[in-house]
């Protein structure tokens, strides 16, 4: 009792390298860790800003259409205060007779791209109980279903039907 022996000596240094090998695994990954954490924090508030503002777009196109029966063929005009460029995302917006068609494109590799639509349909297709010549707008969002700076396809109106285009999901 109370004598050390070589082997109590060896299990002490084994104890103890064993212990600086996990500490030095701690050092070399913590920082990985915790960048890694960080930067997905980062990239979920870039992709934020992108359905934020498309969807702000397509709600001030609704609003366009109601007052000026066109949609408007710049962001600007839409009275928002959106900047065609941010750090995350260049933003535009293109328009026919029928739709206008808002885009968020991303400018860094590991955030979505988003695109949403504002269609002009008869107000039966939303409404059963509305005139027959009225007409209404309705609107989608999509958000591409890869990460990167590809625009994506534009959501479609089929037979009363919002759809996202090829390679993109649908956002609620």
């Amino acid at each position: 009792m109370g004598r050390k022996t070589a082997t109590d000596a060896t299990g002490v240094g084994c104890f103890l390298g064993l212990m600086l090998l996990i500490a030095g695994f701690i050092y070399i990954l913590a920082p990985m860790f915790l960048n890694q954490v960080f930067l997905n924090q980062a990239n979920k508030t870039k992709e934020s800003e992108g359905r934020t503002y498309v969807g702000s777009m397509n709600r001030a196109q609704q609003a366009y259409y109601l007052t000026e029966q066109s949609f408007s063929r710049n962001i600007h005009d839409l009275g928002l205060g959106i900047q065609a460029e941010t750090e995350s995302y260049t933003y535009s917006t293109q328009t026919t007779g029928k739709a206008a068609f808002n885009y968020a494109i991303s400018r860094h590799d590991q955030v979505p791209s988003y695109v949403g639509a504002v269609f002009v349909v008869p107000a039966t297709d939303v409404d059963a109980d509305a005139a027959s010549d009225e007409i209404t707008t309705v609107a989608i969002l999509c958000e591409a279903d890869t990460p990167g700076s590809i625009k994506p396809v534009v959501p479609t109106y089929q037979k009363g039907e919002l759809v996202c285009g090829e390679g993109t999901i649908l956002l609620r």
